[in-house]
């Protein structure tokens, strides 16, 4: 019987064939927390053993439900005693990052906070991953990634990977909290500093429960997201063909539009794929009171930002969508009186498929050099060095994985979202293996206000969502890891 884990963009990914889980397990126990009330009066050792239970114990169909439920309950136990008892580490490590924000490819300071919350809890890892290969492009040598194993590291036995970015954004903070950027021009405002202190935690919980676990989960910490690709430069260097191969990818994002506690995501497209661009338009410059004897590239530069705006409405089906926006024109000069020899213009393309966005970046091209050209001017036009595909939520995955996370949502519901014109460079492992995207509610706090949207010098982050963010992560990678045991002790492949 062959029970795929992949859709249709996924041909030739199947769950795995049928091994035998014995041979690289290494602890058993049968102890199990047998309610909620107890569950949080018990002692790791007891969570422990009951996370062993739920592997290494036969359960029937009407017991089935208990035991994942009594699994939730003590990797929540777990994440309290680890995460949040200890001096509140889970918030004191975000908060550590938040005021060491690092641009893509120079995130040396955000390694070695990993890295030494990695060796406190004693977990092997290895680091020089994403190395830059576009320094003309993006400053910085690269090399900061991260990737740590923990459990069996048995090729026979399942593999999951769990992915958190580290980057920050070039933004002036404009918040009041105690803990603001120390880096004058440089914030976490997209809350990368949460999944990576998110993704810390969780490898501490998994760490804890290394001896019970029939696999391996692999953390992935990554740099450059923002614009760098980082993710593809990690699969490009193995980080998917190190043994274990790794049969499947989670990710999440916080999201300040969706109520704090609430997790969303859908089936399918979820973020865009997109392409940034720069044009430069030159003509001949000279004196302001004699433009007959220049080529103006300003008048150009803005006839095309117009055209421009056209690509959407004129090039793509009306069942289709796309997003053209220009969002820099610089013309490198001050005075008033000085028409200039050429303009600069920068912006993104964002479409919901591949194919979209080849159209609307071939249309960039021929309405670019058509306005130019009536207007006497040139134009060169440079792409970033990789487009970003769309993320694809595996739609086999996806039934599967949001059951897990709607048993860990505030409302025990997954919120069906719209796909958005964001774009999110998890869309590479989303392409090589199957993979699923959430999305982590946390627009509730006060304090500081955590409504803001992405991007924005005020954003805020509410807290309160990093011991979910950690379940969640946990949950997936434990229940995942069950899962395809499970279908391969059935003879499933």
């Amino acid at each position: 019987i062959l029970r795929r884990i992949a859709g249709p963009h996924h041909p030739t990914s199947h769950w795995p064939r049928s091994r035998s889980v014995v041979g690289c397990m290494h602890f058993s126990a049968s102890s199990t927390i047998a309610a909620t009330e107890q569950q949080q009066q018990t002692t790791p050792e007891e969570c422990r053993e009951a996370i062993s239970q739920y592997f290494f114990e036969d359960t029937t169909a009407t017991t089935k439900n208990s035991s994942v439920s009594d699994l939730r309950e003590a990797i929540r136990a777990l994440v309290k005693h680890i995460c949040i008892d200890n001096n509140n580490e889970l918030i004191e490590t975000r908060r550590e990052l938040h005021q060491h924000p690092e641009l893509m490819y120079q995130e040396k300071i955000t390694n070695s906070i990993i890295v030494r919350q990695l060796h406190k809890y004693d977990i092997a890892h290895t680091s020089g991953w994403a190395i830059n290969k576009s320094q003309s492009v993006f400053p910085g040598d690269g090399g900061y990634g991260i990737v740590a194993d923990i459990g069996t590291k048995c090729e026979s036995q399942p593999c999951i990977l769990l992915r958190g970015d580290m980057d920050a954004l070039p933004i002036e903070e404009t918040t009041k909290i105690d803990f603001a950027s120390k880096h004058r021009g440089t914030m976490h405002a997209c809350g990368h500093d949460a999944h990576t202190s998110m993704l810390i935690g969780a490898a501490s919980v998994v760490k804890y429960v290394e001896r019970c676990i029939p696999g391996t989960v692999r953390f992935m910490f990554q740099p450059a997201e923002e614009g760098g690709a980082g993710a593809k430069r990690m699969i490009e260097e193995g980080v998917l063909e190190l043994e274990p191969k790794p049969q499947c990818a989670y990710g999440m994002h916080v999201w300040p539009t969706l109520p704090s506690g609430a997790i969303g995501g859908r089936s399918g497209a979820l973020l865009a794929a997109c392409e940034r661009f720069e044009i430069v338009v030159a003509g001949t410059g000279g004196h302001a009171a004699m433009p007959h004897l220049t080529r103006d590239p300003i008048v150009a530069s803005s006839a095309l930002v117009m055209s421009l705006q056209t690509l959407v409405s004129r090039k793509l089906s009306p069942l289709d969508s796309g997003v053209c926006s220009i969002t820099m024109l610089k013309t490198g000069g001050d005075a008033f009186n000085v028409i200039p020899a050429s303009v600069r213009l920068r912006g993104t393309i964002r479409a919901l498929s591949d194919e979209t966005l080849h159209t609307l970046r071939n249309a960039v091209h021929e309405v670019s050099n058509s306005v130019a050209c009536a207007h006497g001017c040139s134009v060169t036009i440079q792409y970033s060095p990789d487009y970003y595909p769309p993320t694809i939520n595996d739609p086999e995955l996806w039934k599967f994985s949001s059951d897990v996370a709607k048993g860990l949502a505030k409302d025990g519901e997954i919120t069906e979202v719209e796909p958005t014109m964001g774009a999110e460079d998890f869309s590479f492992l989303a392409q090589a293996i199957p993979s699923t995207f959430f999305l982590l509610g946390q627009g509730c706090g006060t304090d500081p206000v955590s409504s803001y949207g992405l991007h924005h010098p005020s954003f805020g982050l509410d807290e309160s969502v990093l011991s979910r963010g950690v379940e969640l992560h946990v949950n997936l990678a434990l229940q995942t890891m069950k899962r395809l045991v499970d279908d391969r002790g059935a003879g499933l492949e």
